[in-house]
This record gives structure tokens, C-alpha cells and sequence, in this order.
């Protein structure tokens, strides 16, 4: 059994004890979250919602919160001597184990 959930903008395929890394949500580590935005299912037959499944949730189990590793952003324009920048950036994610899939 598989779902698609929605979260944080982007529509991931989730599956019963696949870990997941979602745009960081504002919980405690060991926490329960359910996703309620279930825009497909499936057991045996697949379900769509317009736009979400009604009765479906996926339940999760809160990991970890962190960040990614840094990526470096440079920014330059040729024949500028004042145009240099360089910038870094670490996004923030939380770690999921998906526990329960309803549908």
C-alpha cells in the first residue's frame, strides 16, 4: 500500500516504514503527525481525490530535525570588480518514518 501526500509545497510517495525528509514542520522530536492532504492511495485499487482523498491520513513519527548539508551560492558578473558575492545556505529539514497509511 502506497499514498501521496502533499507537504511543505511538494507531493511525495510514501509507503508503511519508509523514512522521509520533508520541509521542516514545527514539532518536537518523537512526536506523532498526520498528514491529512492525501491526494492518492492505493491497496489493491488506486483512489484519487479532487483534490484530496476524503478519510485518508498518513500517520508519521517524528525522527529528527535538521539541516542539510551547506551549498554555495556565488554570484558574479564579468568585467565588475564590484559584483562578487558569495553566499551560502543550509536548508532546514525533519526526518519522518511513516507508521500508518488509511485509506
Amino acid at each position: 500500500m502506497y499514498a501521496i501526500i502533499e507537504t511543505g509545497g511538494k507531493q511525495l510517495r510514501v509507503e508503511e516504514g519508509q523514512v522521509i525528509f520533508v520541509e521542516k514542520l514545527d514539532v518536537e522530536k518523537d512526536a506523532q503527525v498526520v498528514f491529512d492532504k492525501v491526494v492518492a492511495a492505493c491497496n489493491e485499487t488506486l483512489k484519487l481525490g479532487t483534490p484530496y482523498v476524503e478519510g485518508a491520513k498518513v500517520t508519521c513519527k517524528v525522527l529528527e530535525q535538521g539541516k542539510a548539508k551547506k551549498i554555495v551560492i556565488f554570484k558574479y558578473t564579468a568585467k565588475q570588480s564590484s559584483t562578487r558575492r558569495k553566499m551560502g545556505h543550509r536548508q532546514p529539514f525533519t526526518k519522518l518514518v511513516v507508521e500508518s497509511i488509511e485509506a
